[in-house]
């Protein structure tokens, strides 16, 4: 295990892991050139990954994907962010699929970085957003989380004690921000103000710490509890992400996915 480098107290604390050595070298040396980061390196073992946050604790994981063993990659990224739930997972992807991505979101992944496509300043720049608690992911992958939120599961959000976080009018909110439905649509099936919507929606932001649509809709994907079967149909994708008033920002870095409040 390499020890931290750079270190500075408003810097941001990364942990490489990469099976490959080489190129956990090589990422790790770009990385220490940068300002404002500390940089820690060790295997992508889960053990090892223990020892490390250990004598080192972390703000950011930057991990690589195995793409021979993404059931035990999943497992992994659950671990980690049921150990550690204020730390930030970032996944280094060659390529993806549907699946890789919806699991590794639910699993508590805050970043999927493609660096087949991406450059390394971009990686950098993802670090950061993903620190300040932001999700990084492309066009594509934000496609996908859409088409997900189609299934019919819902979690019941709960605090460490199981009792719940939010109202019952709150999770009813919530709910219908799952299905896409816009603030003047949801305070016209609650027969109340679009304002008032909007006060709810900041609350439960508040309590869940989340601070848009599109981080709460995530939180719901990684922190699936009890699941419930809603009767209203799933709308199609484009009705979704049109309601929920979805766009991704382009920018030299790459793409960030966000909602509207």
């Amino acid at each position: 295990m390499t020890l931290p480098s750079g270190a500075r107290r408003d810097s941001i604390h990364v942990l490489v892991a990469d099976s490959n050595q080489t190129q956990s070298q090589l990422l790790s040396s770009a990385l220490r050139r940068q300002p404002g980061m500390r940089i820690t390196s060790c295997p992508s073992e889960l053990t090892d990954y223990v020892e490390a946050l250990r004598s080192a604790p972390a703000d950011v994981v930057v991990l690589s994907d195995d793409p021979s063993d993404r059931d035990h990659l999943t497992e992994l990224l659950r671990s980690l962010h049921s150990s550690y739930p204020n730390l930030r997972l970032i996944l280094l992807l060659d390529s993806y699929d549907r699946s890789l991505v919806v699991n590794a979101l639910r699993a508590g992944a805050r970043g999927l970085f493609c660096r087949a496509s991406q450059p390394f300043r971009a990686l950098c720049r993802c670090i950061t957003v993903v620190h300040q608690g932001q999700f990084w992911a492309n066009t594509e992958q934000i496609g996908y989380l859409v088409e997900a939120l189609s299934l019919n599961f819902f979690p019941r959000v709960v605090n460490a004690k199981v009792v719940g976080l939010l109202t019952a009018r709150e999770v009813q909110v919530v709910d219908l921000v799952v299905e896409g439905i816009s603030n003047r649509e949801m305070a016209q099936q609650l027969d109340i103000k679009e304002n008032t919507v909007k006060k709810s929606l900041q609350r439960i932001y508040d309590k869940l710490g989340v601070s848009n649509r599109v981080e709460l809709v995530l939180y719901a994907l990684t922190h699936r509890g009890t699941e419930r079967t809603n009767s209203v149909p799933p709308k199609e994708p484009a009705v979704l992400a049109q309601n929920s008033e979805c766009f991704v920002e382009r920018s030299q870095f790459g793409l960030l996915g966000s909602f509207g409040t």
